[in-house]
């Protein structure tokens, strides 16, 4: 390892508000280190590095050449992951890459190959699967317990101002990238999609705040996404972030309303305290489970190139009106 045999030594690239969650988790990890960031902005750069009592780099370059850093997170804007990501791959380290991973399929592959040619781990950012709860479901639909699949649900309604929103690519991106992950992880992948999307409370900005997906899956079981950015659920049993796994013989539930704490956080009005924890459960699961023990992610590159076929096929079924089948 770099920093020490004992400490796996950590660089960010990028320093915006995921940042801040990754840091928490990797402070909580035990035998890891965060050594220092890069920033496009100097400013957050330093600002970040303080928070954080860690060091800045002058370039992206100067940080994945640190030999103290064994693993480099990318948790820049979308267009750029490909980019940092095969940086950080040629200079020998591991990579945790943020979701949505690439701009499309071919994006996906080139980190894929690349990290299989220098024999490290790049690991997609789908953290929700890393919750207990989530891991507990696909045990329960895997052994038979739930019965047969009927149904899956993967409700987000968590509104997001519109200078916020601006930071993102729509909700299809954003979104329903992590939703494409959890059915996959959940129930395996759907054969035919239908989708529309609105935009219903932005003044400016072009993107969808709002889009509902409903898909067929292998088994003839049916599934429904919901992404908004537009408004929160005030209602008696909220469906903030809601999965749900119905089948004949039993079901599950996953829920963000278990764990809120009456602040704001960081773009929201609460604070949803199971993103946090699915973030840190990620970030151990990449350090301590997959570099230092070379166990495997529970979602991996291949997975993230099944999800992006996903959004590519809803993104169609918005243009054309029609039901997509998936490849």
């Amino acid at each position: 390892m770099g920093t020490s045999p004992e400490t796996i030594g950590v660089g960010f690239i990028g320093a915006g508000d995921v940042s801040v969650l990754h840091a928490r988790a990797v402070q909580k990890c035990p035998g890891a280190r965060l050594v220092g960031l890069w920033n496009r902005s100097a400013d957050r750069a330093e600002q970040r590095a303080r928070e954080f009592g860690c060091r800045t780099y002058a370039t992206p370059e100067e940080l994945v050449q640190d030999p103290a850093i064994d693993a480099v997170f990318v948790l820049t804007n979308l267009e750029t992951h490909l980019t940092y990501t095969e940086l950080a791959l040629r200079a020998g380290k591991h990579v945790l890459v943020e979701k949505p991973v690439g701009v499309n399929v071919a994006e996906i592959a080139r980190m894929r190959d690349l990290a299989q040619a220098q024999k490290r781990v790049c690991m997609p950012g789908h953290n929700y699967i890393y919750e207990a709860s989530m891991q507990r479901t696909r045990e329960l639909v895997a052994s038979g317990d739930l019965g047969r699949i009927v149904s899956c649900y993967v409700l987000y309604n968590i509104h997001h101002p519109e200078e916020v929103a601006r930071r993102y690519p729509g909700v299809v991106r954003q979104i329903l990238t992590h939703h494409s992950y959890i059915l996959l992880y959940l129930v395996g992948r759907p054969v035919e999609i239908s989708a529309m999307k609105a935009v219903l409370h932005y003044q400016t900005y072009t993107e969808e705040d709002i889009a509902m997906v409903q898909m067929r899956l292998e088994n003839g079981a049916l599934a429904h996404f919901c992404a908004s950015f537009a408004a929160d659920d005030h209602s008696g049993d909220p469906w903030t972030v809601l999965v749900k796994v119905i089948g004949t013989g039993g079901s599950t539930r996953y829920s963000y309303r278990d764990h809120v704490e009456i602040k704001p956080g960081l773009v929201h009005s609460q604070t949803y305290t199971a993103y946090q924890g699915s973030i840190t459960n990620e970030v151990y699961h990449f350090l301590h489970r997959c570099i230092r023990q070379g166990e495997a992610p529970l979602s991996t590159l291949e997975d993230a190139i099944t999800a992006q076929k996903m959004i590519e096929a809803i993104e169609e079924s918005i243009r054309t009106g029609r039901h997509v089948s998936l490849s």
